[in-house]
């Protein structure tokens, strides 16, 4: 019995230690968390605001304008910009952005994947190993941009994708990110990012009417990189946010199961001790009874 009661009690050691892991683990999500969640908040309005413009001027654009980012082509070559993370320990967040890639490519490319005309692009270390140990074609280039997390990095990968796009390398570019709602709750995204949307026309509504100083080409060709920059930056701030929140509940929800299984851990371990003491106790009174006899 002595041997169960420490194996128990090992248990019961090792379940304590993973408990301090997890609550300091949800500390350190949660302090990230408030930095990451007030970067979107304040960058979410001017994000979308910058795309319904670009949205508006696209559609309502003449046309002697040069919109190379904005031209419909056939899709033959699909460039997929997949935003993960770089770190586990977050629930099912990687498992979910990376199933519903997945779903993209087979269900909505099957045949240009057929012929090896999907690239991926991952941002973050989750998606590059999962998609380079797959074999998908994989551009190794920008996984690594958490490490750092700036303007001008993502800039880097928007450019690349705006680069390949212009010269006909791919004809269409989505982002597959988790859009940030609250610490408990992410959104998986699908969005168009190349060729730049057009805006829906609504029944009843009006053209958005714009009018250009000094010349609506220049500023259409100096806008729109920025635009998409600033499109692509949001989503990995999203993102970035997104994979916060998920640790942090997902952190909590295992210091709750470890104080739930220190609880099992500890009436097995009582019963144990007291089935013990009695077994002594037994063997103590019947030693006496025989010596008596």
């Amino acid at each position: 019995m002595s041997g169960a009661l420490k194996e128990v009690r090992n248990r019961i050691q090792s379940v304590n230690s993973t408990k301090q892991i997890t609550k300091a683990m949800k500390m350190v999500s949660a302090a990230k968390l408030r930095r990451a969640q007030d970067s979107i908040l304040q960058m979410r309005p001017y994000a979308q605001k910058l795309q319904e413009m670009l949205s508006n001027i696209v559609g309502n654009a003449d046309g002697d304008v040069n919109l190379s980012l904005a031209k419909e082509r056939q899709v033959e070559k699909v460039l997929i910009i997949v935003i993960t993370s770089d770190r586990g320990l977050c629930g099912g967040y990687n498992s979910n952005l990376i199933k519903l890639t997945r779903h993209i490519i087979f269900d909505k490319y099957p045949e240009q994947f057929r012929k090896g005309n999907v690239t991926i692009l991952p941002i973050g270390k989750k998606g590059y190993e999962h998609f380079l140990k797959n074999r998908f074609k994989v551009v190794p280039d920008f996984w690594a941009t958490f490490s750092n997390l700036s303007f001008e990095n993502v800039s880097r990968a928007s450019k690349y994708a705006m680069n390949e796009f212009a010269a006909g390398n791919v004809d269409k570019v989505e982002i597959v990110y988790s859009e940030f709602v609250n610490a408990a709750v992410q959104r998986f995204k699908e969005e168009p990012f190349l060729p730049v949307p057009k805006a829906k026309e609504e029944k009843g509504s009006s053209k958005a009417d714009f009018i250009f100083e000094p010349d609506q080409s220049v500023l259409v060709e100096e806008l729109m990189p920025k635009i998409l920059n600033t499109q692509l930056y949001k989503a990995v701030l999203d993102a970035n946010a997104s994979e916060h929140g998920a640790r942090m509940t997902a952190m909590d929800k295992a210091t709750e199961n470890a104080d739930e299984l220190l609880r099992t851990l500890k009436i097995s371990y009582n019963r144990a001790r007291q089935a013990a003491i009695t077994t002594e106790l037994t063997e103590i009174v019947s030693g006496a009874a025989a010596l008596q006899g």
